[in-house]
């Protein structure tokens, strides 16, 4: 059985469980940034760099994977939010991006392959792609809106080289998460089906979007519908919401995903708002709560959480959805759906 059959075969059962955030987790370490460093000799300052603690402090991010799985999650995300050659360049840490996702993934498979053999459940890896600091879609110059610090090809070879290193290191399936640009997203993919191709078998994209504002469009202008036409060719095992905010704002944005995507519906958002400092203070019983009506109303395949959300986030979601029929997926009319910034359903 491969990994999507797996997975699909799981979420027939029950509603699945993703972990919840990293970096805020990796926060309430305190790390100097002689943690970070580690003895690399790097000549940037690494405080802040949570991917590189793969490479320097593994035993951070892997203890971060046991909570999750000991709090109940199903399915894992690699620590390799911004282990791009983009991101680690701020770093100057970009040599190391094929070390520090294989060594991601591996810890995460091997913490999972551990909690499945005591339970027998299966448990997941997502390798976790950003959507790097760059955009295809806009101008980082008011005065040149033509302008663009990258182009196509090279952001798809940026993403390849993360998605070889992740596979390499044993994920099942590549989650490409955060999207704020749609051509940013497409670049992933296409990255993502180049490397199925070459590899002669299935890579199982996971995608999930991130709203900029309360009408539900990311920064590229696109509504969640208008997305999911504009990358449902690409045949992804999930879709569905991350980041951007709490439950609460997402509600509307989660039915409308539930009610058109012909596929899982994963949704994990931050624990509420941020406060002043920029901390979230959304206790767990009322993030699970508010996850829990979607569930309730079949919207959701696989709930989990996002910035602010901790272990005792994840339990209180498990334990609030455990019991609870899955969203059945629909089989949508066949129909030609097309995406500018609003979808576009051509009728018959």
């Amino acid at each position: 059985m491969t990994a999507r059959e797996k997975l699909q075969a799981e979420a027939a059962k029950r509603i699945l469980i993703t972990d919840g955030a990293f970096g805020t987790e990796i926060q309430n370490w305190k790390l100097s940034e002689a943690d970070y460093a580690g003895d690399l000799g790097l000549d940037h300052d690494q405080k802040g760099n949570n991917d590189i603690l793969a490479l320097t402090k593994p035993e951070v991010p892997e203890s971060i994977h046991r909570a999750y799985f000991a709090a109940g999650a199903d399915i894992a995300e690699t620590n390799t939010f911004s282990a791009n050659r983009i991101s680690q360049a701020d770093y100057g840490a970009e040599h190391l991006v094929r070390e520090i996702n294989v060594e991601s993934a591996r810890m995460a498979r091997r913490v999972a392959d551990e909690f499945a053999a005591k339970d027998g459940r299966p448990r997941f890896i997502a390798g976790a792609i950003g959507p790097t600091n760059k955009t295809l879609s806009l101008s980082p110059d008011v005065n040149d809106p033509g302008y663009r610090e990258i182009d196509f090809d090279y952001l798809k070879g940026v993403y390849r080289e993360q998605i070889d290193a992740l596979v390499e290191g044993g994920v099942d399936f590549i989650l490409i998460e955060t999207i704020f640009d749609t051509l940013n997203a497409k670049a992933g993919i296409m990255a993502t089906l180049d490397a199925a191709h070459d590899l002669g078998r299935d890579l199982p994209l996971m995608l999930s979007m991130t709203l900029t504002d309360l009408s539900g469009r990311n920064l590229s202008g696109h509504t969640v519908e208008a997305f999911w036409h504009a990358v449902r060719h690409a045949k992804p095992v999930t879709i569905g919401l991350n980041c951007s905010f709490g439950a609460e704002q997402l509600r509307p944005h989660v039915k409308t995903l539930s009610e058109t995507c012909d596929t899982l519906i994963m949704i994990y958002p931050n624990a509420g708002l941020p406060n002043e400092l920029g901390a979230y203070d959304e206790e767990p019983a009322t993030t699970a709560g508010l996850v829990g009506e979607w569930a309730v109303a079949g919207q959701v395949n696989v709930l989990g959480g996002c910035c602010g959300s901790t272990p005792a986030h994840i339990a209180a979601m498990a334990q609030k959805v455990r019991g609870l029929p899955p969203r059945a997926v629909p089989v949508p009319p066949v129909q030609t759906r097309l995406a500018g910034l609003e979808p576009f359903t051509m009728a018959a």
